[in-house]
C-alpha cells in the first residue's frame, strides 16, 4: 500500500516539503499532479540547495523539484535491476509507474538490501573529530552529579560514544575530547573499551566555555576539524559539508536545523491602551537553529583568546566582524537530536532507535 506522505503537489511550499520530510522516514517525495502522474522527486538536498540560495520557506516547489527522476516501469524490473539502480544513482527510492506514468508503487533500499546495508556515503571524512566533553551538564542533573554528561547513557551506550559512532560510519578515525569536569572518568571509560579509532584527551585548567578549549588544539597540526557539542548528533555527509566548506572559503561553518514550532494557544497583537488588534490561533513558525556542530578552519583559532571564558557564540561574532566568512549548512528537523535537557532526553531515546 502506498504511503500518501510521500506524495507532494508541486503547488505546495517549501515549507509544507520540510513538514513531509520530517514526518516520514524517507528522505525524498514524489512530486505527482492530482492523478498521482509523477512529475518529479523532490529530496532534502534539493531544499538545501534552495535555502542556501537564499529563497523562502513560503515558495512553492515548482522551480525546486527534480523534473528528470528515475523510475521503473511496472512489470519491465527485476529487483536486480533495481539494485543496480540504487548503487549507480546512490539514491534512497525509485518509484515504480504503469504505462500512464501513474505512480503504483515504490522501492526503496532496504527492500532490495538487506537492512543493516547502507547507502554508500559520497566520500570518507579524513579530518579530525573535537568533541567539546568538559561541561559542567547541569540540564541533566541528578545525573550529573555522578556522572559527566558525556557518559549519560541513551539506551545501551553513552552519549559521547553515540556521537563518535556517527563520524566513525563516515571514516572518522581521529578524536579529540576536550575535558574538564570529571574528565578523568571519561578517559577511564575510553581507556577500558576496545577502539578502533584514536582518542586524544585535551585538559582544560578553566572552564572555558563552549568555545574557549579549542585553543588548545593550536598545535595540532591540521588545516580543518569539525567540532561538536557532547550533546548532540547529527545525521548529514560531512564530506559534503566540507566541501561546501571549502568552496565558498568560509573560516567557520555552523550545521544548522529547521525547526516547526507551533504555539498552543491563540495569540494576541495589540496596540496601545491595550487594544486587541489581531489574533492568530496556534500560529506555527519555522527558524533555523545552531546545532552544535560546527566545521572549522584552522584561521578560526586566531580569534580565541589564551585561557578566557569564550563560547561558539563569542567566535561567531569575532569572525563577522573581522569580516571573515561564516557559512551554514541546514539539515532537517529529524536529522538533529538534541540530548542535553531532561525534555529532550526521552524523545531522545525514542528517536535513536530509527535515528540510522
Amino acid at each position: 500500500m502506498l504511503q500518501k506522505d510521500i506524495f507532494i503537489a508541486e503547488n505546495e511550499s517549501v515549507k509544507d516539503v520540510l513538514k513531509k520530510l520530517d514526518r516520514t522516514a524517507e528522505k525524498l517525495l514524489l512530486v505527482t499532479d492530482r492523478k498521482n502522474r509523477l512529475l518529479g522527486t523532490i529530496s532534502d538536498g534539493d531544499i538545501r540547495r534552495y535555502l542556501l540560495m537564499g529563497k523562502s520557506l513560503e515558495e512553492n516547489i515548482e522551480d525546486v523539484y527534480y523534473k528528470n527522476p528515475t523510475f521503473l516501469r511496472k512489470g519491465e524490473f527485476s529487483m536486480e535491476s533495481a539494485k543496480k539502480i540504487f548503487l549507480k544513482k546512490k539514491i534512497d527510492l525509485i518509484p515504480v509507474l504503469d504505462e500512464e506514468d501513474t505512480v503504483v508503487d515504490y522501492i526503496i533500499w532496504n527492500q532490495a538490501f538487506s537492512e543493516e546495508v547502507r547507502p554508500p556515503k559520497n566520500g570518507k571524512i579524513k579530518v579530525p573529530v573535537v568533541i567539546m566533553a568538559g561541561g559542567k551538564g547541569t540540564r541533566l542533573e541528578p545525573f550529573t552529579k555522578i556522572l559527566p554528561k558525556p557518559l549519560i547513557p541513551v539506551n545501551d551506550k553513552p552519549i559521547i560514544e553515540l556521537i563518535i559512532e556517527e563520524f566513525k560510519r563516515q571514516g572518522g578515525k581521529k578524536f579529540y575530547l576536550i575535558l574538564n569536569s570529571k574528565g578523568e572518568m571519561i578517559e577511564a571509560y575510553f581507556n577500558g573499551i576496545k577502539k578502533d579509532y584514536e582518542v586524544k584527551y585535551v585538559r582544560e585548567n578553566n572552564f572555558l566555555g563552549t568555545a574557549g578549549g579549542l585553543k588548545l588544539l593550536k598545535r595540532m597540526g591540521t588545516d580543518l576539524f569539525i567540532v561538536s557539542n557532547c550533546d548532540v548528533i547529527v545525521k548529514a555527509d560531512f564530506q559534503q559539508v566540507i566541501t561546501r566548506h571549502k568552496k565558498q572559503n568560509a573560516v567557520m561553518t555552523v550545521l544548522s536545523s529547521i525547526q516547526h514550532h507551533k504555539i498552543p494557544y491563540g495569540v494576541i497583537n495589540f496596540r496601545e491602551k491595550g487594544l486587541v488588534t489581531d489574533i492568530h490561533e496556534k500560529p506555527e513558525y519555522t527558524v533555523t537553529i545552531n546545532t552544535g556542530v560546527y566545521i572549522l578552519s584552522r584561521e578560526a583559532l586566531k580569534f580565541i583568546p589564551e585561557n578566557t571564558f569564550f563560547d561558539m557564540t563569542d567566535l561567531i561574532k569575532k569572525l563577522i566582524e573581522n569580516n571573515k566568512k561564516v557559512a551554514t549548512y541546514p539539515v532537517n528537523e529529524n536529522d538533529y537530536i538534541d540530548i542535553g535537557q531532561w525534555e529532550e532526553y526521552k524523545n531522545a531515546v525514542e528517536k535513536l532507535r530509527v535515528f540510522r
